[in-house]
């Protein structure tokens, strides 16, 4: 199965919802109206796009069905359409500049963080990238083990302390060794506890202070982990996490559980954080790099 067939096939459940409720709105009306669009206002707040994110994207087609002059609810489908994705447009690639590029994960517990880890070194491997991982979640053992696995798993060196470590002693140790094993990528699985964000924010910015300090010609990707399936909660702590750190990217896990894929869209227009990573099944090769366009044609196509 190709990438955009197995693409497709995770967003079953999420094209199903979107693509259903939208398709139902339009058939059910025979001229473009304030009825249609009350309707698909809340077609799209049910389908997990949000209050806002809905009422901006209606209001957009709204306007562009006046100015193009479109009458047939069918062409204002497909001009809804065209807003979607270009809402979802932009540059969504992962900046590995600088030798080696670092990368950050943050994210709660439970949200398939180490997992995606686990995956986008593998990724990175297969395209040839050297990858070395600091095992920085230094508050639960079992988030270390766990990277372990994957360590091992990948056949990649990993970095470690003792639980309850400075993260940022961890990290110190890590940059040294990305360095001197000539690595390409230094991967950090940092903690992500949302309960004290005084606390997480002074561990974030330490590491930060770290890694500018020991690796200054690196690039620093800041990439929050969200789980997909947790609806309207996964955009609520994007908003938190992006006020305590600076977020250059989103990893959306388990979209292939779920018909709350439609969050994507929300995140995009709503706080403007590029989607780079989606996980669309269980397999070590199902976590894909974000590509907008492909997204958009196998959820409204």
């Amino acid at each position: 199965m190709g990438l955009f067939d197995k693409l497709k096939q995770g967003l079953g459940k999420t094209r199903e919802s979107i693509k259903g409720a939208v398709d139902s709105v339009f058939v059910a009306f025979n001229n473009i109206g304030e009825d249609l669009y009350e309707e698909l206002e809340e077609a799209l707040i049910f389908a997990d796009l949000g209050a806002e994110t809905a009422i901006a994207l209606t209001n957009e087609l709204r306007e562009n069905v006046k100015t193009k002059r479109i009458s047939e609810p069918e062409e204002a489908k497909k001009e809804l359409y065209n807003i979607i994705s270009e809402a979802l447009s932009g540059d969504c690639s992962l900046n590995l500049s600088g030798k080696p590029a670092v990368i950050m994960v943050i994210g709660v517990n439970g949200v398939g963080k180490t997992t995606s880890i686990g995956k986008m070194t593998a990724l990175l491997q297969s395209k040839g990238k050297k990858v070395i991982l600091a095992a920085a979640d230094t508050f639960r053992a079992a988030a270390i083990d766990q990277l372990a696995i994957w360590a091992d798993r990948n056949n990649v060196t990993m970095i470690r302390h003792e639980e309850g470590s400075d993260p940022a002693a961890v990290v110190f140790d890590a940059c040294a060794a990305a360095k001197s094993r000539n690595a390409d990528v230094l991967i950090c699985d940092t903690a992500g506890r949302l309960h004290n964000k005084k606390n997480l924010m002074q561990e974030l910015e330490k590491i930060y202070r770290v890694i500018k300090r020991e690796l200054p010609e690196s690039s620093l990707e800041v990439l929050l982990a969200l789980d997909a399936t947790t609806g309207q909660n996964a955009v609520n702590q994007a908003e938190m996490f992006k006020e305590t750190a600076d977020i250059t990217g989103i990893v959306l896990t388990k979209l292939d559980g779920t018909a709350k894929g439609g969050i994507v869209i929300n995140i995009k227009k709503k706080l403007n954080i590029p989607v780079k990573f989606i996980g669309v099944g269980e397999g070590i090769e199902d976590l894909q790099e974000f590509d907008p366009e492909a997204f958009a044609k196998a959820l409204l196509e």
